[in-house]
Parts: C-alpha cells; sequence; structure tokens
C-alpha cells in the first residue's frame, strides 16, 4: 500500500515540456464547446463529457451522445460528471508546436470534492490525433482510489459484415492474432503487464474499425506502464467498448491536498484499417523521443537456421549442410538451442563439446570460411534453477511482491532482473563471449519472456519502486544491442518473443523483428502489416518457412513471406534428420529442393524487403481479397492472398497518366494491362498470386 502511493505520487513528476502562449481563457458555458484537430472533431459539454466524431467524407457517427471518457473510481463510485469551470487554450511555440486546452472542472458530494483537469494537445504534424492527459486533485477529505480510466468510449455498430475490426496489442499464452474481426461476446483485457508466467506486454494501442471509418486509442508515456485497454462487445449487446484504464491492484490512499495525473493518451480518427494509425503512434512516439535502431543491410540477407536438427544437433550435421545452404544463396547460419551448458550458463557443452568453447569458435571459422555470416540463439533474463551462475549470484533473479523468484515456465528457468546491476554485468560478458571470444556475427534473442516482466521486489536490485523492473526492461535491450554493435559493427540484432505481440518499447532495440512462432499464414502477413507501420526501416523475418503446417504447400509459405516484404529463411536439415528428431518433416528433399532454390533466388533477384511498403491502400479486413502492395522505383508489387478467388481484383496506387504491364511473377505468366482509368481485371488464383505492375513509358 506504501509503495502503491509512493509509485502514484511519483507521477505527478512526469510532465510534457512545453511553450505557450495563452489565448483565452473563459468561465464555463451551458453549450458544448468544440475542439478540431485535422479531421478529427471534439465536443466537449458542460459536464466535461466528450463526443469524437470523424470529418472523413464516408464516416458515419462513432458515438450515440455525449459520454463519461474520463473518470475516476474512489471506492465504489465511479466520478463521471465534472461541473465545468475553467476552458483555457494556449498556442504552443517551440520544437513541439500545436494548440493546448485546459479543461477545469468539480465533482462535489457530501464524501468528496475533487478537481478534474484535463490538458489536451493537438500536435502539429500529427493532425487526425488528440493526448489527454488528467490531473485529478483531491479538495476534500482522504479518498480510496481503485481506477482511472481514459476514452470511455462506446462505438456504434454500423450494421457491417463483420460489423467490426480490431487491432489488439496484448500478449497472453493463447498467442492470439493481433487483428481480427470482432462479434458479439469478445472481450480482450489487453493487460500491458504481465497475463501469464511467460507472457506479457505489446504495443499499447486499440484499435476499431468499421468500413466507412476507425478510431485508435492508447498511451504516450515513454516507457511501458501496467495499463489495460479493454475491448469487448457484451452478449446482446452491438457496440464496442474501449478505454484505457489504470487498475490499482489495491486500494489506494488518495489524501486531501494530493493529485493524481494519469499518464498521456490519446485518441485518433481515422480511414482505412489499423496501419495509418499505428504509423502516426509511431512517428509520434519518435518526435517525443524514442529512437529507433537505423537499418542495418546484413539484416536483409536470407537465413538458414539449425533449429530443424532441434536440441541434439552436432557439429558435424551443421557444417556437412553449410554447402547446401551455400548452393541456394542462403547468407546466414544460425546455431540454435542446444550449445550450452543450461540457461545462464552459456559456455560450451562439454557433453557435445570436450574440448570446451573453442569447438564453437572452430564451428563459427567454418561458417565464414563458406562465405557465411554466423548468428546464435540465446534467451536473455533466464537462468535455470540449477545452473552455476544463480549458485554464485543468487540475487540476480526477480521477486514478486511475496519475495519469491518469478519461473519462465517455458525454459523451466527463473527471471532474472533486467535493471539488476549484476544482470547487466553478466550480460555483459556473455556478449564478449559470443562476438567476441566465438566471433558471430548477430544474435537471435529468443523468448516469450523477453517481451515483459513483474515489478521487481528484489532488495538486491536497488531500486527506487519496483515498477522500475517494467519500465527499464527497454534499456536492458538497448544494453544488448550498443554493447554488440560496439564489438560487430554491423551485428544483426534479432528479437523473437515468441507468439508476442512484441512490446513497442523493445523494438528500438533490435534492427531485424520476426514474426515469432506464428502459427497461421495470416499471422506472418499481419504481423509483417504491423511492423511496417511501426518500424518500417527494420528487416522483417518471417520465421522459417517450415514453421507454419499447411500440408506440403511450401509454395503458398514462400509467397506469403516474399509478398509482405518479409525476409526468407529456412531450417532444412540435409542429407538426413538428427536421429534424435520426428524423421522426414525437415529433410530438404530433392523435391523441395526445386521449391526452395526457386524462391530463395527470387527474393535474392527483387529484394523486396528492403523496398517501401504501402500498407494504406488496402483494409486487410474488409477488402477482398487480401491485398498487399510494395512500391519499388517506379514498379508494384501487388500480393493476393485468398483459398479460391474468381473475379474482379482491383489495382490501387497507379501514378495517373500510367499505363501497367502486369506479370505473375512467381509463375512467368502475363496477366494483362490496367492503368488509374481501368484500375480492375478478372482474376482466378488458389491461395496467392504475385503481381509486377511494370509502368509502360
Amino acid at each position: 500500500m506504501k509503495m502503491q502511493r509512493k509509485s502514484w505520487i511519483r507521477l505527478l513528476a512526469y510532465f510534457y515540456p512545453t511553450v505557450f502562449i495563452l489565448i483565452f481563457f473563459t468561465a464555463c458555458s451551458e453549450q458544448p464547446r468544440l475542439i478540431k484537430h485535422g479531421k478529427l472533431v471534439l465536443n466537449v459539454n458542460d459536464l466535461m463529457q466528450t463526443k469524437v466524431t470523424s470529418l472523413h467524407s464516408e464516416a458515419k457517427p462513432f458515438l450515440a451522445d455525449f459520454s463519461s471518457s474520463e473518470t475516476l473510481q474512489i471506492g465504489t463510485l465511479t466520478l463521471s460528471e465534472f461541473k465545468l469551470t475553467n476552458w483555457v487554450e494556449n498556442i504552443l511555440s517551440g520544437e513541439k508546436s500545436g494548440k493546448q486546452w485546459i479543461i477545469t472542472g468539480l465533482a462535489q458530494g457530501e464524501n468528496f470534492k475533487v478537481e478534474k483537469r484535463v490538458t489536451i494537445t493537438a500536435h502539429d504534424g500529427f493532425e487526425d490525433l488528440l493526448s489527454f492527459q488528467v490531473t485529478y486533485s483531491n479538495q476534500g477529505g482522504d479518498l480510496q482510489v481503485r481506477a482511472w480510466s481514459n476514452h470511455n468510449y462506446e462505438i456504434l455498430n454500423q450494421q457491417d459484415t463483420p460489423p467490426f475490426w480490431a487491432f489488439q496489442g496484448s500478449s497472453t499464452s493463447e498467442r492470439k492474432d493481433w487483428v481480427l474481426p470482432l462479434a458479439p461476446g469478445f472481450y480482450q483485457r489487453n493487460y500491458m503487464g504481465m497475463n501469464d508466467s511467460d507472457y506479457g506486454g505489446g504495443i499499447p494501442v486499440t484499435d476499431i474499425w468499421r468500413k466507412d471509418a476507425g478510431i485508435a486509442i492508447g498511451h504516450l508515456a515513454p516507457v511501458p506502464k501496467l495499463v489495460s485497454l479493454p475491448t469487448e462487445i457484451p452478449l446482446n449487446n452491438e457496440n464496442v467498448k474501449i478505454k484505457v484504464t489504470k487498475e490499482f491492484e489495491h486500494p489506494t490512499i488518495f489524501k486531501a491536498g494530493e493529485s493524481i495525473k494519469t499518464i498521456e493518451t490519446f485518441v485518433m480518427v481515422h480511414s482505412g484499417d489499423y496501419y495509418n494509425a499505428l504509423s502516426v503512434y509511431s512517428e509520434l512516439m519518435q518526435s517525443k523521443g524514442i529512437k529507433m535502431a537505423a537499418s542495418e543491410g546484413e539484416a536483409f540477407e536470407s537465413i538458414w537456421c539449425s533449429w530443424g536438427y532441434e536440441r541434439t544437433f552436432t557439429a558435424q550435421e551443421v557444417l556437412g549442410t553449410l554447402p547446401k545452404v551455400k548452393e541456394l544463396g542462403i547468407k546466414w547460419a544460425v546455431l540454435d538451442d542446444g550449445f550450452q551448458i543450461a540457461e545462464g550458463d552459456w559456455n560450451a557443452n562439454p557433453k557435445k563439446y570436450p574440448r570446451g568453447d573453442i569447438e564453437i569458435r572452430e564451428l563459427v571459422d567454418g561458417m565464414h570460411a563458406m562465405g557465411l555470416k554466423a548468428k546464435i540463439w540465446w534467451t536473455p533474463l533466464a537462468a535455470d534453477p540449477t545452473s552455476k551462475l544463480l549458485a554464485e549470484q543468487p540475487d540476480m533473479r526477480l521477486f514478486q511482491s511475496d519475495w519469491s523468484p518469478q519461473f519462465i515456465t517455458w525454459w523451466d528457468a527463473y527471471y532474472l532482473s533486467p535493471v539488476n546491476p549484476t544482470v547487466i554485468d553478466h550480460t555483459q560478458k556473455v556478449l564478449d563471449l559470443f562476438l567476441n571470444k566465438w566471433d558471430f556475427d548477430g544474435l537471435k534473442m529468443d523468448g516469450q519472456h523477453m517481451n515483459a516482466v513483474l515489478p521487481d521486489h528484489n532488495p538486491a536490485s536497488e531500486l527506487d519502486y519496483p515498477e522500475q523492473s517494467v519500465e527499464g526492461l527497454p534499456n536492458f535491450f538497448q544494453m544488448i544491442y550498443d554493447e554488440s554493435r560496439k564489438i560487430k559493427p554491423h551485428a544483426v540484432i534479432e528479437n523473437c518473443p515468441c507468439g508476442t505481440c512484441m512490446s513497442f518499447y523493445n523494438m528500438v532495440s533490435m534492427n531485424q523483428a520476426v514474426a515469432s512462432d506464428p502459427n497461421s499464414l495470416w499471422q506472418i502477413r499481419h504481423r509483417g502489416k504491423t511492423y511496417k507501420a511501426l518500424i518500417p526501416q527494420t528487416a522483417y523475418y518471417a520465421d522459417h518457412v517450415e514453421q507454419v503446417k499447411t500440408d506440403g504447400k511450401f509454395n503458398t509459405n514462400f509467397a506469403t513471406a516474399l509478398g509482405v516484404g518479409a525476409v526468407l529463411g529456412t531450417k532444412f536439415t540435409w542429407p538426413k534428420d538428427n536421429p534424435n528428431t520426428k524423421q522426414g518433416q525437415y529433410v530438404l528433399t530433392p523435391e523441395k529442393e526445386l521449391i526452395w532454390k526457386k524462391w530463395f533466388a527470387l527474393y535474392d533477384k527483387m529484394m523486396l524487403s528492403k523496398e517501401g511498403y504501402l500498407g494504406n491502400l488496402y483494409d486487410i479486413g474488409y477488402d477482398l481479397p487480401e491485398t498487399h502492395v510494395i512500391k519499388k522505383g517506379d514498379y508494384l508489387y501487388f500480393s493476393f492472398y485468398n483459398e479460391n478467388w474468381s473475379g474482379p481484383v482491383e489495382f490501387r496506387g497507379l501514378a495517373t497518366g500510367t499505363t501497367y504491364e502486369l506479370y505473375d511473377y512467381a509463375n512467368d505468366q502475363p496477366l494483362g494491362m490496367v492503368d488509374i482509368n481501368q484500375s480492375s481485371l478478372d482474376l482466378a488464383f488458389s491461395d496467392y498470386l504475385l503481381v509486377q505492375a511494370k509502368p509502360i513509358e
């Protein structure tokens, strides 16, 4: 209880830096006031309730009426109506220019008197978006606070089929789709903390869209925060409810004279699907100081991974496969899980390598001798209970509130605290082992546990408050990135938080994103679209082509990766499987080799993964067939996906006055001509169709 109060009083120090000029001051009025930014209109009434409207040409109403969008729960009472008393409009100048409104109101009852001050900011260059920060000041007696909520909206159903599509940015052991249609009975909490023993974190944005328009909400804090973005369509209801909310784990004392400030949140309206909202969100976060890693050319090169041989692989199996890897034109070889003594003890396992670490260095030298770059698998922040590391340094573990260590179920290991000085020192030594002594060229960081951590209560971590571990996790990965690039200036840093919606804050410190154990081709495609909205300069790796089981339709797997601009990868075995694995599942047979040669050659020839992804041309939910577009010079590359399609296909994004020659580049077939006036063509295909649109001079 004490720590919780301290944590939230500390929030008062979080201010948005700005320079402003007072434009006008006025007392309240009975007439609703209006704030407009781009195509977003916000009306505010005399009770500080709001109504969001979109001015996009086809947009229908989002809300039926004014709603209590920003609320505070004290005990069993939710403060939802505050009598408006002041309204101030400012112009912001300097680096972060725009407009700002400070709106004040008062809620008063027999046992409470709380002032509410909402600061709404319209950032220049980020039209259609308004950010909110709410301060509640207790002008009465002591209260118990249970929760605050911003952007509490009920979005109207406009009778589309399906009624809504959504982007949901949380992570759980269910490994759900990030993009999905909604129906009555749907509920997802979207908590940004830990949801299961290994799963948590994500992208703090919820986007709901219909055919006519969409609305996104989220938060703009510079570090991860333990808030939720619940989405719900109750049974026997047709509208969808959303909000950003902080639920206190325990009732928190809100003392007389004190204030509670929410984190900065936002609402945005848009047309099309969620791509534009995520793109604007990322750009705004970067304008506020979050710096993404630079693009790395070597991260776009194709990958072979030893995981096909699984944990009992031998050096002879790996080295024996490399000639075939080289023959296929693949540039990277990855040494996967199985070389180490234990999680935490990262030296060579003497049972597999009797001569010790020198044998792994020789393996890397063999990869380099073949002209391949070498990457090593690693699961940071995990240590086995029986590891030498924890026997010698048990204080590295992250402690829960009851002082028990947090367990990682998947690895049968303990979480290490990302902000513990001893953990950081250990991690730096591991990086020196991997990249300097063993001479690897990059890292494959792996494990869903990397996406988020619990608050750390271990005194050995020397924290001011437990949530510092949550907020400091991105700094841990930034340290890994910086240290790795000091040793190897072109090191490829892959972060694979298996099955999770990757934390936006961890994207900062990698130069290769990955589909992270997708369970469907749909997941590869919509995850690709998501990453390209948020970090368009960063390589996106589609994971091993064998990852998604499609009854031997490997052409379809390759076409999914190539069509969305993803890096190709594989984990084939050759000439045979490891005897301890299921036989035949990954062997590169002569029949499969023909397929692999075709697609890796196409990948190297086209390198679409480096080119611009045009994510706002098609709605991934409502437009059929599902379509993705990449622009390379004056050429456009369309990828269409549908189990069985026969009918008109629309080609968008064509230049005015230009005729395009269409070519099925996967099957060497001409398809016809289109231009901006005649942009549709009747086509038939199964599973996929990849089309090059070549402008004719």
